[in-house]
């Protein structure tokens, strides 16, 4: 059992727009009461435009530290006094830590919770057989494929409705990525290792990755990072087809891991929170992306 809130208790949370639905307290706090850890973890909504203002508000350790989702990450790195080398790499922070004396800190744990769900449900993996492609451009495509780049993918080809936001992420990245617009995502996919879902709007038919899993090699892999429903269409066509799959809830807990530690100074307990999440996604309590 979780000892009662006392003067000493550790506040942590997220925060995001929307963040009411996220599973991530849910996570924390299962985490909490296992460990009987002194703390508390909560969802903060800050308005879409004053999140620089709430987390400079936190300075000085009252709160000791907040997971960021969208729309935020990239003004999180902003408000940082210092980052990590992958948050600047990343060009985004999902984790930052509000020190004693002023100072915060900004880490990206995103990248580490998709390669621990690549291990934990596509253990036999390739990183270094292809190249791999990623819908979406926003903070969570960076993050993965900084991440991706690092476990030896050769090359990273980013399909974006916005060409110029695609773009712009590659020319932060280097000569290992290029940039697609969305009609030409099957030239982007044919061939290729695997294929993320970085966004919740290109799972469907059309021209998202869904309707085009004919162009990827045998043995690729495709990951939907949404994880409200698990099982999302893509990742239901991709099984259909034989393709091993990996679900966005185990990069939510992957990169819940490294967060809990830093923000209660141990790691996590080892409890199946996976069938706590699940559970709740079955009730229809929670799930929004975060």
């Amino acid at each position: 059992m979780r000892p009662a809130i006392s003067a000493a208790t550790v506040v942590a949370g997220v925060a995001g727009a929307p963040v009411r639905q996220s599973l991530s307290p849910l996570i924390h706090n299962a985490w909490l009461a296992a460990a009987e850890i002194d703390g508390v973890y909560v969802a903060f909504s800050p308005p879409a435009t004053g999140f620089e203002s709430f987390a400079s508000g936190l300075r000085g350790g009252a709160v000791r530290g907040l997971n960021v989702t969208a729309p935020f990450k990239h003004t999180a790195l902003e408000v940082a006094d210092r980052a990590s080398e992958r948050a600047r790499r990343a060009g985004s922070a999902n984790l930052l830590i509000f020190e004693p004396d002023g100072i915060v800190a900004a880490d990206n744990t995103d990248g580490e919770g998709l390669l621990d769900a690549f291990a934990g449900q596509a253990p036999e993996f390739d990183f270094t057989a292809g190249p791999l492609v990623i819908f979406g451009a926003g903070g969570a495509a960076r993050g993965a494929a900084m991440a991706l780049l690092e476990a030896g993918a050769p090359m990273i080809h980013i399909v974006n409705r916005t060409l110029a936001r695609a773009e712009a992420l590659c020319g932060s990245i280097g000569d290992r990525a290029r940039a697609f617009p969305q009609g030409r995502a099957r030239e982007a996919m044919t061939g290729a290792n695997g294929v993320i879902n970085a966004t919740v709007l290109t799972e469907g038919d059309g021209e998202g990755p869904a309707s085009l899993l004919d162009a990827l090699a045998a043995t690729a892999v495709v990951m939907d990072m949404t994880y409200s429903p698990v099982r999302t269409r893509l990742l239901d066509r991709a099984a259909a087809k034989g393709l091993t799959t990996v679900d966005g809830l185990a990069m939510l807990i992957g990169q819940a891991v490294p967060s809990f530690q830093a923000l209660y100074g141990s790691a996590p307990p080892a409890i199946d929170v996976r069938s706590v999440a699940l559970a709740a996604l079955d009730a229809g309590k929670l799930g929004a992306r975060s």
